[in-house]
């Protein structure tokens, strides 16, 4: 019976799971550009290390929406664009898998700073960044932002989380492929 109900489980999260990219997907390019530039502009304004951040980068990946759900297995999914200074560079899009103890869901909002040549060069070359992979992604949370500043600014990408809705026992984009896409 025991076994019955968690097969029963974990079905029911691989089928939410695989509507995931359906339900996150910007309604038109545009509205993707349009959603990510006002996501910039919330987290600027909210938070001042980020906006620190933000006029150094040298490249800037905005997801504006990135929905998680999980019941032990579980993954979030979302898209994105990439920002070089003000222009507009291409689509991405964030995936992640995850397996434990977790159950719920919600939404989220991050934006990675890409604050060196070779975080940039690393993206172009392996057609995607897995963060934990690769370049230094620092996620900043409150405890890090306050021991950041202009000068103290030495890894190749931060990352930051914002706009937060919903419930969920974790929050984390560790393992995470951005991958770019076409629109």
């Amino acid at each position: 019976m025991l076994k019955t109900i968690r097969s029963f489980l974990m079905s029911l999260v691989l089928v939410a799971l695989a509507g995931l990219p359906t339900l996150v997907q910007a309604g038109t390019p545009e509205d993707l550009k349009v959603d990510a530039k006002q996501a910039l502009a919330l987290l600027v304004k909210a938070n001042p290390i980020a906006s620190v951040v933000s006029k150094k980068a040298k490249a800037t990946l905005i997801f504006p929406n990135i929905v998680k759900a999980g019941l032990i297995f579980g993954g979030a999914y979302g898209e994105g664009v990439v920002m070089k200074g003000t222009q507009f560079d291409g689509y991405v899009n964030s995936v992640s898998v995850t397996f434990g103890w977790q159950a719920g869901a919600q939404s989220y909002g991050y934006v990675v700073f890409l604050m060196t040549d070779k975080a940039i060069q690393y993206i172009r070359d392996t057609q995607g960044l897995e963060i934990g992979v690769g370049p230094t992604v620092v996620v900043v949370d409150e405890g890090g932002a306050r021991n950041l500043s202009s000068s103290t600014l030495k890894d190749d990408a931060y990352a930051f989380i914002f706009d937060q809705q919903g419930l969920m026992a974790s929050l984390s984009i560790e393992g995470t492929k951005i991958t770019r896409i076409k629109k």
